[in-house]
């Protein structure tokens, strides 16, 4: 059979990476908030961080839909193999963001309790965001296949390493947090974020170093991906602007330009996920399958190709939209009630 002209298997890996990407930093910045907001000591702080989200959190979520949905259809065999392998971690992800939901309407509704709802909507965040951490950990160190089909326990996700991940993204979350309240804030409630920020740097560095230094001693390939020429040649850029972006993110954290912390932030993530991304290329099932082996058929991928593309327009558009309507300070006069 001969290939197609043009790589639906390219496309849509394209479409899930970018679409993994926002939703870890939309819903991760949302979480991060979610996080922090706890250890706000005056409840009109915590209102008004609320508020900080309120028109966007749940929105948010639509990518993590997506990226499942298109996994399943372009990737069916990966999903069949992954989905089984975390699919503890993904469960409590999931009542946890439906909990951190309720938590976040009750807070308004039962006035009498909302410090019990905002211990809640913290908790909820705590979870929803170590259960991530835990997957991605997972993910990256690998399973146990044999022919198609994952032949592992239900608790091989539970590993040093994958927790380990988890807390790293706590402290990854948080300080996207940290960023988007120090745009949507000002005053006393700025300086608090921003210091939450540093707080959360110094875990995210530690983070970073720990993963990087374990994942090429846990896995070969993965060491020779690094360190064997001539592939070390075109790599060590990446940690170099890495340590760059970090020194750059303490500096905007003791700066004065509101936007700089979050969009330093932004590159950190980013250039960390490109080292995932580097480190497991082409793998779409780790050390087992690749993209292609792991693909649809190309019609099917083809046929469903065309319904995407009339979808991500709606999706992108009415998120900008909304994030453009609620641009500016948060305001504790006017909010979600």
């Amino acid at each position: 059979m001969t290939e197609p002209a043009i790589s639906f298997v390219g496309i849509w890996t394209t479409l899930i990476a970018a679409g993994v990407f926002l939703y870890v930093l939309l819903d991760g910045f949302d979480l991060g908030v979610g996080v922090l907001h706890g250890f706000a000591r005056e409840r009109a702080d915590r209102d008004l961080i609320m508020n900080a989200i309120a028109p966007i959190w749940d929105g948010n979520e639509t990518w993590l839909v997506f990226c499942g949905l298109a996994l399943m259809a372009a990737f069916p065999l990966a999903f069949a193999i992954i989905i089984p392998a975390v699919y503890f971690p993904i469960l409590v992800m999931l009542i946890a963001l439906v909990f951190r939901g309720v938590a976040f309407e009750f807070r308004y509704e039962d006035r009498p309790r909302r410090a019990f709802w905002d211990c809640a909507f913290q908790v909820g965040s705590l979870v929803a965001t170590f259960a991530q951490g835990v997957v991605l950990g997972a993910f990256i160190q690998g399973f146990r296949v044999e022919g198609r089909q994952f032949t592992g326990s239900s608790l091989d996700f539970l590993t040093p390493f994958s927790i380990l991940a988890g807390f790293a993204l706590l402290f990854g979350y948080g300080l996207l947090g940290a960023g988007w309240l120090i745009i949507k804030t000002e005053g006393a409630l700025q300086d608090w974020a921003r210091r939450q920020g540093r707080r959360c740097l110094v875990g995210v560095v530690l983070g970073i170093a720990a993963v990087s230094l374990w994942t090429p001693l846990m896995n070969h390939h993965i060491a020779e991906r690094w360190f064997s020429l001539p592939d070390i040649l075109f790599l060590w850029p990446v940690p170099i602007v890495t340590l760059a972006v970090i020194i750059w993110e303490w500096r905007a954290l003791n700066g004065s330009v509101d936007a700089a912390p979050f969009i330093a932030a932004i590159l950190l993530f980013l250039l960390s996920y490109l080292g995932v991304a580097i480190s497991l290329w082409p793998m779409i099932v780790p050390y087992q399958f690749t993209m292609w082996e792991a693909a649809a058929s190309p019609s099917t991928q083809g046929f469903l190709l065309v319904g995407t593309l009339f979808l991500l327009p709606v999706i992108l558009m009415y998120s900008g939209w909304s994030y453009w309507v609620f641009r500016g300070k948060a305001r504790s006069d006017i909010g979600y009630h």
